[in-house]
Formats: C-alpha cells, structure tokens, sequence
C-alpha cells in the first residue's frame, strides 16, 4: 500500500466530504478511492471514519489522525518545493543587509566569487550599523554581530567568534608609553564607541592563564564615534588606544600600522551571524548564498583572524 497516496486520498475525502468528489478531484474511479481508504483503516486497525448512505464523519480517532497526516503531507510538500527550488538555476535580485565592519572587511571579498559561480543573481547590499527588520525592511538575508539584537523568530546561523584586541600605534607608543595592564589604560587617550555601556568603561574578563571576574577600568576618551573606520583611521594617526573586533584588522597589524596591547589579557569576543527569516521554501537564490557564505565559515567557535 502507498501510505502517502493512501493519506491525501484520506484528506481529500474529508476535505469533499464525499468519496465521490473526491474521486473526481483526484480523477479517480469512485471503487479505487474507497478501496484506498478501507486499506488504510485495515493498516491501522481502526476505522477513521463513519459512513451513511448521506453523510461522511469523522471518527474521535480519524480526528487526531487527520491532524497529523495534514502536518505530514505540508512538510512533504515543502520538502519537494525545496528541492524543486534547489535543481533551478538561482536569479533574480538578493537582497542583503550587513553590519558596516563585517562588510567592509570581510563580506566585500566574499562576494566576487559567489557572483562568479551564480552570474544571473544580482546582489542588493545594504551597509549599516543600524540594527534592522529583514522581513519589515524586505531583507533575504542579514549579517549581524551580537552587539545588535536580532528577532528571536528568526533562523540565526554563527559564523566566526573574533575575539576584541586592543591596539595602538607605533607612534603613540613612542609618544605616550605602552600601557601594560589594564589599569594602565585609565592614563591614555582612549578612542571609543559611542555605545552608554563603553562609554566611560572598558571591561577586561582577566589574565587568559588566571580566569577571574571581570574588571572595568575607568577610560578617558579623546574621540568618541559610531563608526569603526573613524576611530580606526585616528588609531594609525597615534591619537589613542582603541578596541577592535579581530575581524576589522585585516593587515594592521602585520604590517605594523598598529601593535596589539597585553595579549595575555582576555578583552572579550564578538560573534558574527547570518540571519534570514526562515528555512521554509528558500529561494534558490537564497538557499545557494547560504550554503556558499556557511562553507566559508566551516569553524564558527575559532577566531579566523587572529594571529594574521
């Protein structure tokens, strides 16, 4: 017996609430839909539903069994619509959203190569630090940090755990000093971001070989901005120390623009997700990005970064 085939000719006659109509719907022989339902209640072992010669009702049993079968023939067809989706070629416009560093700094090299592979997909990005609404905003995809909040309805994939460094410039280090323990940086100018909780203090977790509470020391800040690339530009000027996530350093640091402060203290970490409003029925221009930006990121718990 075709359980399936035995199932949605079991909801079509309840949907008709005839064998008849049914058949005809289905553009089957009227014997050939009873016989489907009577081998589907002698499989059970139950009877699903009451039979006169002018009504069709539903058993307490063929109740509870319809409402499953109903859930199980909608995943079913989600499930062909999903591979139907995936076998077509992706096009069309997607439209994505993402943090201004993680696009800066990592999304805009990502992006060549998944246009090469899918040429008929064109990439709508937009870049900010505001926090948005995918669905509200008519977003198919989104790239945020955790320092932004995200619907909880949504379907949250992390990428990259990169971890917060702070950093000076050679400059300043010749002109001010290098600070070497946290406390230390309460004397310096401090090059900040304008979120109330950073404001007057930056929280050390602890020596990375002494796990201990976490510390805020008391910072003096000469700018203060919303905008990563503005305090990164004054950083390499040797206006001050400054926080970053690992993920906006690209060569900074190797190439000595700016110098990494007591890395034997543990600053915190960022985490980078890629976020869309559902797993149902994704376009396969949606579905193909996933999966392309996913095996970029094949190590979400590591910082990728650091060390370059």
């Amino acid at each position: 017996m075709d359980r399936l085939q035995s199932m949605r000719i079991f909801s079509k006659v309840v949907e008709q609430g005839s064998f008849a109509r049914a058949a005809e719907i289905l553009d089957m022989s009227n014997a050939v839909v009873t016989r489907y339902v009577a081998d589907l209640e002698t499989h059970l072992g139950t009877r699903l539903l009451n039979r006169t010669t002018r009504k069709l009702s539903l058993t307490e049993t063929g109740q509870m069994y319809l409402e499953r079968v109903r859930q199980i023939l909608s995943d079913v067809d989600d499930a062909d619509a999903i591979a139907s989706y995936s076998a077509r070629k992706p096009s069309g416009t997607l439209r994505i959203y993402s943090h201004l560093g993680f696009s800066k700094w990592q999304l805009a090299t990502m992006l060549p190569k998944f246009a090469t592979e899918f040429p008929d997909v064109v990439l709508d990005v937009t870049v900010s630090d505001r926090t948005v609404d995918l669905v509200e905003d008519g977003f198919d995809i989104g790239f945020f940090i955790d320092l932004q909040k995200v619907d909880a309805t949504m379907i949250t994939r992390k990428l990259a755990t990169s971890e917060v460094l702070l950093c000076a410039s050679p400059d300043y280090i010749r002109q001010f000093g290098e600070p070497r323990t946290p406390e230390d940086v309460s004397k310096h100018h401090c090059l900040n971001f304008g979120w109330d909780f950073m404001r007057n203090y930056w929280t050390v977790q602890g020596r990375r070989d002494a796990p201990s509470a976490p510390v805020q020391i008391p910072i003096h800040s000469r700018v203060i901005s919303n905008n990563s690339d503005v305090l990164r530009e004054c950083a390499i000027a040797g206006m001050g120390l400054v926080l970053r996530p690992s993920f906006t350093l690209g060569d900074d640091l190797s190439c000595g623009r700016l110098v990494r402060l007591f890395p034997e203290f543990h600053l915190g970490t960022v985490s980078i997700s890629m976020v869309y409003p559902s797993r149902r029925l994704l376009s396969a221009k949606v579905r193909n990005f996933v999966n392309f930006i996913a095996g970029q990121f094949p190590h979400p718990e590591e910082d990728r970064w650091l060390g370059r």
